[in-house]
């Protein structure tokens, strides 16, 4: 089965069965941050090129705070379930490079640059790793200093690898251990 139509078949089923929460939970987060419930942000995708990024709004408007169930979705990566509209509309893949903004991976050069070959993903082997990465960034005194010179050079060598490397199985085992990682 070719990555695409698994991505396609993934998504519609995952929208169509969790539609009712989708819809609970824009409801609540537009009620919560005093918003339409939505947030959306350019992000570089395949071919480094920008497509826009669906999530639930996780941050009151009028203070840019995160929410008490901002955090929630958060905690829970619930936030990206919007994502599969993304997914389903090709400019993303289930298991993929996570998608970054402006000034990262278009910035990328050599071989690194191959990653933008892939198309971004809900999930992939630096997203489980780098799990709880804002509690990780938020302990240390420098965290854009920490996060450009560590954490986005050691994503970039895991999504490297990853293109060189990946399976169907493979991202199947990324599925399972994402499903895994999340019910901690």
């Amino acid at each position: 089965m070719s990555k695409r139509i698994f991505d396609i078949f993934f998504s519609f089923t995952g929208i169509i069965s969790l539609s009712p929460f989708l819809i609970i939970s824009i409801i609540i987060a537009a009620t919560d941050t005093h918003s339409n419930g939505l947030f959306l942000q350019p992000r570089i995708g395949q071919y480094g090129k920008s497509f826009t990024i669906y999530k639930l709004r996780t941050m009151k408007l009028k203070t840019n705070k995160i929410s008490a169930t901002g955090a929630f979705l958060r905690k829970y990566k619930l936030d990206e379930l919007p994502q599969l509209l993304n997914v389903l509309q090709g400019a993303m893949s289930i298991v993929g490079p996570r998608p970054d903004i402006a000034g990262y991976y278009d910035t990328l050069h050599g071989e690194e640059r191959l990653v933008l070959n892939l198309k971004p993903g809900l999930t992939s082997e630096a997203a489980i790793k780098y799990a709880d990465e804002e509690v990780l960034l938020a302990e240390q005194e420098y965290p854009l200093e920490y996060n450009d010179n560590v954490l986005f050079p050691d994503k970039v060598k895991l999504n490297l690898d990853y293109y060189y490397n990946h399976t169907f199985f493979g991202d199947l085992k990324i599925i399972s251990q994402t499903i895994v990682c999340l019910l901690k």
